[in-house]
C-alpha cells in the first residue's frame, strides 16, 4: 500500500465582504502578521510556523449564523483558540469588535463569539 503523504495545514480562508477589516480584528487578537500582499480583495495574516488565515472578499456575503438558521446560512467552518482566561479573552475580544451570541453550550469551558463578519470561532480554556 505504501506510504501515506503527510498533510500539513498550512492555511485557512474565510469569505466576508471586507477583507482588510477582517485581517485587522484577527491581527489585533493575534498578533499574526498581515502579509504585505493583502488588499481589499484578499488579505491574510501569516503565524510564525508559516500558518496562513485568508480572508477573501465576497459580493453579497452572508454571514453564517450560531448555532443555525435551518440550513440557509449554517455556521460552515470555525476557528477555535485556547485561551489562559476566558474571561479576559472574551472582554478584549468585544472590545475588538468581536459579538457573543446568546446561545453558549458550555461557558465555562469555551466561548462562542463572532467576529466582525459574522463568523462564529470559539475561545477554549487551556
Amino acid at each position: 500500500m505504501g506510504v501515506r503523504p503527510r498533510l500539513r495545514l498550512v492555511s485557512i480562508a474565510l469569505d466576508c465582504p471586507d477583507p482588510l477589516a477582517l485581517a485587522a480584528f484577527y491581527q489585533r487578537a493575534t498578533g499574526y502578521a498581515l502579509h504585505p500582499g493583502s488588499d481589499s480583495g484578499f488579505a491574510g495574516l501569516t503565524r510564525e510556523d508559516g500558518l496562513h488565515i485568508g480572508f477573501q472578499r465576497v459580493d453579497g456575503h452572508r454571514a453564517p449564523q450560531w448555532p443555525g438558521d435551518g440550513g440557509t446560512t449554517p455556521q460552515q467552518a470555525h476557528l477555535d483558540f485556547d485561551v489562559d482566561d476566558l474571561d479576559e479573552a472574551e472582554a478584549m475580544l468585544l472590545e475588538l469588535g468581536a459579538a457573543k451570541p446568546g446561545f453558549q453550550p458550555d461557558s465555562a469551558r469555551w466561548r462562542v463569539l463572532t467576529d466582525p463578519a459574522g463568523h462564529p470561532f470559539c475561545i477554549v480554556a487551556r
